[in-house]
């Protein structure tokens, strides 16, 4: 530790809360950590503060991925799906987000955040419909937890894996890690109950910002941001385990509304800044 100035220790803490909110949403902080990046380093190259956000999204998602294996919320080959989906597109929003400049990138994001945070908030429900019945090409599911909850539900796989392509493009290229895009889609529109798409994201979130992570590191791009790439990385990997425990005791309804109040805050605070 000796060569970290005390001005990075700080990022343990922030690490820390952003590890553990992104986790309980399943959206692996990105969307968080990535506009306090940008207030904090207004000078930085947008490359560099993705790339620092998209490997504490890894291992914040390592964590929770452990944590949610261990309480059998994870829905496994759908979770493979998506990756495998993610991976193309995580490639190549990786090595375009130095194409996009500084500005219009927080403009664009701030935006995001706000269309997802209004959409989230009209609906915030979903994952219901076990009752229904679907076509022969949706394939079904059950995820028994170790609390003995189960989740029986069907989904589009076409669909599912289609997004997840433009989900790990999105991701990798604004450096948020997908869970805020994820989430959304695994609940709306693929019928997943709100905890079986949180603990699956997370699973999802951990192949798809490795991938992004690596093709970065080949890039070059971490040749600024790596010590406090650490410091953060520590920080949420601890944060991510509180945050899996503690999801198990809130709603799935207030999980979503969660999202798009800490959504539609960071969009407003980062246009702000810009506008």
């Amino acid at each position: 530790m000796a060569n970290f100035p005390l001005e990075y220790f700080w990022l343990i803490p922030l690490g820390f809360a952003v590890g553990a909110y992104g986790t309980l949403i399943g959206a692996g902080g990105g969307f968080v950590l990535v506009p306090i990046l940008l207030l904090l380093y207004p000078r930085e190259a947008t490359e560099t503060i993705t790339a620092i956000s998209l490997a504490v999204v890894f291992f914040n998602a390592l964590s929770g991925t452990v944590a949610y294996a261990r309480m059998k919320r994870i829905e496994y080959s759908s979770g493979l799906l998506f990756s495998v989906a993610t991976i193309p597109g995580a490639i190549l929003g990786a090595l375009t987000t130095t194409c996009l400049p500084r500005h219009v990138f927080d403009i664009v994001f701030g935006f995001l955040l706000i269309a997802t945070a209004v959409f989230l908030a009209i609906k915030p429900g979903g994952g219901v419909g076990a009752e229904r019945r679907y076509p022969s090409k949706y394939r079904a599911c059950t995820v028994t937890e170790t609390d003995g909850t189960v989740h029986r539900f069907s989904y589009n796989p076409v669909l599912g894996g289609s997004v997840s392509l433009i989900v790990g493009y999105l991701s990798s290229l604004l450096g948020i890690g997908g869970g805020i895009i994820h989430v959304p889609v695994l609940v709306h529109l693929l019928n997943f109950p709100v905890h079986v798409a949180t603990a699956t994201s997370q699973f999802v979130l951990a192949n798809m910002a490795l991938t992004g992570t690596l093709t970065h590191i080949a890039a070059g791009t971490f040749t600024q941001g790596l010590r406090r790439t650490i410091m953060l990385s520590l920080g949420a990997f601890l944060g991510a385990q509180l945050g899996a425990r503690i999801s198990g005791k809130i709603r799935g309804t207030w999980i979503i509304r969660g999202l798009a109040i800490a959504l539609g805050a960071v969009g407003v605070r980062l246009l702000m800044a810009v506008l």
